[in-house]
């Protein structure tokens, strides 16, 4: 291995596990710098419900891919990697060590293998999945999608007419699923990757933390938050952002469309849904090391592991 250039370190896992208080302790003995890997924490004025480093914890430790673009805009796995690459580089240049945290699989994948050609968007065609979704609804669509390309659509969730309308108008346009078109990726990075992954030993004890995490959440004026979100011109429910867990639930409270008490409950049903997909996901991740988040010796276990991959060279520990 050239130790001039150490392996890229991503730190992966379910919501609410603890990757970024690992994070923050790992930077505190080395000399890191945080990149984000989170679909939700690259939007500005998503902060309390995305778990986002407080200012502080930001000031301390400096942070990449966090507040990069508004909530009306969309932001790609394309642009993460590569804003991604472009962060790495510039980490590397200073002679720290870039580490990736964050529960986006996809993203993550999409850095260490590249993105497949997918087809351009075709706006006749989107427009008759468009109208299609409006006729039959949101559930009719997913379950259309999940004739053509099961793969996509168990990832899907089926209150997401924006991706799975993509799913449906890639495969109306190639004759091929989505999925199997995201296997054949372009060139991958040029990275060394030391993949780990953070997470209870039992599932059970995640999804049972995920009520208190959001309860907290509630406390620290998420629905304010949300209120504030819903003043901004040209953000609605139908934006990416909106997407984020908690958020579509606070947002149809505060519309009367549901009680607090239905809000809680849909917001942490959601919740626990995508750590149990987040879970499936990082278990299909090749090469990487599975971390007990519960372990009090975790954060000295991993610096360990970094010297055995001979970072000593490059890595003052002291």
């Amino acid at each position: 291995m050239n130790l001039e250039m150490p392996p890229v370190v991503f730190l992966m896992g379910p919501t609410g596990a603890g990757k970024s208080a690992c994070a923050l302790a790992l930077a505190a003995r080395l000399p890191i710098e945080i990149i984000s890997v989170d679909s939700a924490q690259v939007y500005r004025g998503l902060d309390i419900g995305t778990a986002k480093p407080n200012p502080v914890e930001q000031r301390t430790v400096r942070h990449h891919l966090i507040d990069c673009c508004d909530p009306t805009e969309a932001y790609s796995a394309a642009r993460f990697r590569r804003d991604a690459l472009l962060a790495i580089d510039d980490i590397r240049r200073r002679g720290r060590i870039p580490l990736l945290v964050g529960g986006t699989g996809l993203y993550f994948r999409a850095l260490q293998y590249g993105l497949a050609l997918l087809p351009c968007a075709d706006p006749a065609r989107r427009q008759q999945l468009e109208a299609d979704y409006r006729e039959f609804g949101g559930p009719a669509m997913h379950a259309r999608l999940l004739e053509v390309d099961p793969v996509s659509a168990s990832r899907i969730h089926p209150n997401d007419p924006q991706r799975t309308l993509r799913a449906l108008e890639i495969h109306a346009l190639t004759g091929r699923a989505m999925s199997d078109l995201l296997v054949e990726a372009q060139r991958p990075a040029p990275l060394s990757v030391l993949s780990w992954v953070v997470a209870p030993t039992e599932r059970s004890t995640l999804q049972e933390g995920l009520a208190a995490r959001f309860d907290h959440m509630l406390e620290r004026g998420l629905i304010n938050e949300v209120a504030g979100l819903r003043a901004c011109p040209g953000l609605d429910l139908d934006k990416p952002a909106m997407r984020a867990v908690g958020y579509r639930a606070a947002w149809r409270y505060l519309l009367g469309e549901l009680t607090y008490h239905q809000m809680v409950e849909s917001a942490v049903i959601a919740t626990r849904q995508l750590a149990k997909r987040q879970y499936t996901w990082f278990r299909a991740t090749e090469d990487a090391t599975w971390w007990n988040s519960e372990d009090e010796a975790l954060v000295s276990r991993l610096c360990r592991v970094l010297e055995s991959r001979s970072l000593r060279t490059f890595v003052d520990y002291t």
